[in-house]
């Protein structure tokens, strides 16, 4: 059974990231210089870490806590699993 998390705090980050992304294709269009490009860039890069990173927060303190306040060993262990996958899979990430 999934325990439902909501994630809509997220949602004004991820319009001011869309509205940097547009900002970029402005930029790109209007031949801007490439480093202001690059800077751009790297601001929307870490602005959807900041937003991963808060939801992944969110899944540990309540999907996963939930899972191991539970008493089904089996709901644990799956959850344990899929966190180190996670982290497996960010770890190759580039």
């Amino acid at each position: 059974m999934r325990q439902k998390t909501v994630h809509q705090e997220q949602v004004p980050a991820l319009k001011r990231i869309e509205g940097q992304v547009k900002g970029i294709q402005r930029m790109i269009e209007e031949k801007r210089y490439c480093v202001d490009i690059i800077t751009q860039i790297h601001s929307i890069i870490g602005a959807l870490y900041t937003v991963e990173s808060n939801v992944f927060h969110k899944h540990i303190d309540g999907c996963v806590v939930h899972a191991l306040k539970g008493k089904s060993e089996a709901e644990k262990q799956k959850k344990i699993d899929e966190i180190i996958s996670l982290i497996q899979r960010f770890r190759r990430s580039p």
